[in-house]
């Protein structure tokens, strides 16, 4: 009898031990997924800065040179006598657009000339030494994810239409569909901002839909403008 009124109280106090340690791990892992929420948010709206910015830089070098930025064949007199200059192209310099893909590292590319340019222009910051291959793997501009950022005349994905396009590089997909949300229509096949598979090499591509997005899987998101 004794054995049995020990027991009683012993259980009560058990589960009710249990019961606040269950509230403790439901509050903590609520934190967690809020905190996670808040930087995935701040993630994604950190990349589209990169969609922003980019289209300012152009407009901003070409409203203070009547240039393109990488394609400015006034380039030496607008800039001056700069030390390793980058001067793309003679061919197509001055055609009003940015010739080459936006991760190239060819000297030679207006799309690659695009970062030093505006950067030489107090446009951007950002280094200004293209003058070798391990300057130029220094200076060259990666988003938040450590992607490749930039510029491009020619089109990389099917269906999409305008002068230039800002792709960016290595975004996991979740944060591919939520900069889609808070930029375009929301579906990353349509509209002016479209998601494609990594690995781009001048090829267009085609626009992967929202539901064959993988949260974790890398992608190449461009937008129009």
């Amino acid at each position: 009898m004794q054995s049995t009124r020990r027991t009683i109280p012993l259980l009560g106090f058990t589960l009710i031990e249990m019961a606040i340690v269950l509230v403790i791990i439901g509050l903590l892992l609520g934190g967690i997924l809020k905190g996670q929420e808040l930087i995935s948010n701040a993630k994604a709206k950190n990349l589209g800065n990169d969609f922003r910015s980019i289209p300012l830089f152009l407009y901003g070098y070409q409203d203070k040179f009547r240039a393109l930025p990488g394609d400015d064949p006034g380039v030496r007199a607008h800039l001056g006598a700069v030390s390793g200059l980058l001067a793309p192209t003679p061919e197509t310099v001055g055609n009003g657009r940015i010739e080459g893909l936006f991760n190239s590292i060819s000297p030679t590319d207006e799309s690659l000339a695009f970062w030093q340019h505006i950067r030489l222009a107090n446009i951007a910051i950002g280094p200004i030494d293209f003058s070798t291959a391990t300057a130029i793997a220094m200076a060259l501009p990666r988003n938040s994810e450590g992607g490749r950022l930039g510029v491009q005349s020619v089109v990389p994905i099917a269906g999409m239409a305008g002068a230039f396009f800002v792709c960016s590089d290595a975004i996991p997909g979740k944060l591919a569909k939520q900069i889609d949300i808070a930029l375009d229509d929301g579906s990353t096949d349509t509209g002016a901002m479209r998601t494609m598979t990594s690995s781009y090499t001048g090829t267009e591509k085609r626009a992967e839909p929202t539901e064959s997005i993988a949260n974790e899987t890398p992608y190449i998101v461009c937008a129009a403008f």
